[in-house]
């Protein structure tokens, strides 16, 4: 293998790559970053098994080869060489760095052990997805995935296609994120997991493609996203996902509109104090306002009230009493960070069933948050 490839275009490569790589595993060659060179093109390649980055980018081949080397050393010899032209050659199991200043031999290993990657997506079977709408969706549900390995399947989140169009949804047992996307090919049909990180990958390089496309390797049980140059792999979660769709209200009892950013700055403040009572903050909803209130043995209590347009039906059905839930206020700041909109409206059955939270110019966007029972 012997090349030239520009040191910008090569660092920005390997920062994405090596963010794939397994530092924890038996199988040494996964510690290390796959350089592959071929028709005026060099493939750098990193994978931890579940999932994979497959980076192309332009170089002069003069002779084409593949070695592999250990991610953290070329990581920053590259990072620190100054932008402009470098010279890249494997002698046996060495790669030599050379710049008119600089020269460097890293040990590699040879890449016959190295896992073999999806380098292209298929172009049979694969589906582009609307990208800026891809992206939003991912931020209003990614947030929402459990980290509690104990339930693998809540770690990812759903890809369901159908007729209407996509639906992703992520939940961890005490809220639940989803959002619908329309898509002008609806041929595909099928539910697919796919782990959190990879589509935090896909949400930081997103922006800096024209298309994402997908497909599903039904045999290698994985999902390949074509993303430019960059071909990103990961496994699909095996298990049953919820029936999440049972636990959505069909009705409501209550519905509240108020203005977002005053909502956010009520629960910042209430989480002051809720921080040492579990993370729970009170609402109280009468006529015309939405009431928090949150409370620490140590630190003390506040209450603060927004305005809120509330159903004249509930002034009616209340009768002036008021109707109180509970909430764990990370959940409620972290949905409010997601909404795009002015406003949000909340609504509720009763103190015991979850929440629907919503952004009333966004009507494909649905947030459940379960209440919290405290004791009288």
């Amino acid at each position: 293998m012997k090349l030239t490839v520009l040191q910008e275009n090569l660092a920005k490569s390997l920062a994405v790559s090596s963010r794939f790589v397994s530092f924890r595993t038996q199988l040494p060659v996964l510690a290390n970053i796959l350089f592959s060179a071929g028709k005026n093109k060099l493939r750098v390649a990193a994978t931890n098994l579940e999932t994979s980055a497959v980076i192309g980018l332009g170089a002069q081949v003069k002779e084409e080869g593949e070695l592999t080397v250990p991610a953290k050393i070329i990581t920053e010899i590259i990072a620190n060489l100054p932008a402009g032209p470098l010279e890249l050659e494997s002698d046996q199991e060495h790669l030599k760095i050379k710049t008119p200043h600089f020269t460097a031999k890293a040990l590699g290993m040879n890449s016959a052990d190295f896992p073999k990657l999806p380098q292209v997506i298929e172009t049979t079977g694969a589906l582009v997805l609307p990208k800026k709408e891809l992206l939003v969706a991912l931020n209003q549900v990614l947030f929402a995935v459990s980290a509690d390995e104990s339930r693998p399947i809540l770690t990812g989140v759903l890809f369901a296609f159908s007729k209407e169009g996509l639906s992703l949804v992520a939940t961890d047992g005490f809220r639940l994120s989803q959002k619908k996307i329309g898509l002008k090919d609806k041929s595909m049909a099928r539910k697919v997991v796919l782990p959190k990180n990879p589509l935090v990958e896909i949400v930081r390089l997103g922006e800096e493609t024209d298309e994402i496309k997908m497909s599903c390797k039904d045999k290698e049980s994985q999902a390949v996203f074509g993303l430019g140059e960059v071909i990103l792999s990961s496994r699909v979660l095996e298990g049953e996902f919820p029936d999440y769709e049972k636990i959505i209200p069909k009705s409501s009892n209550l519905k509240i509109r108020t203005d977002k950013e005053e909502l956010l700055r009520a629960v910042k403040l209430a989480s002051v104090f809720a921080r040492d009572s579990a993370n729970i903050v009170k609402f109280k909803i009468e006529k015309e306002s939405l009431t928090l209130s949150a409370e620490s043995p140590q630190a003390g209590n506040q209450e603060a009230s927004v305005e809120a347009k509330v159903e004249p039906a509930f002034a009616e059905a209340s009768a002036g009493k008021g109707f109180e839930i509970s909430f764990n206020y990370r959940f409620l700041e972290e949905f409010l960070r997601a909404v795009s909109g002015e406003e949000v409206c909340l609504e509720f059955t009763d103190a015991a069933s979850p929440g629907v939270f919503t952004d009333p110019k966004d009507p494909d966007f649905l947030h459940l948050i379960m209440p919290v029972k405290i004791q009288e």
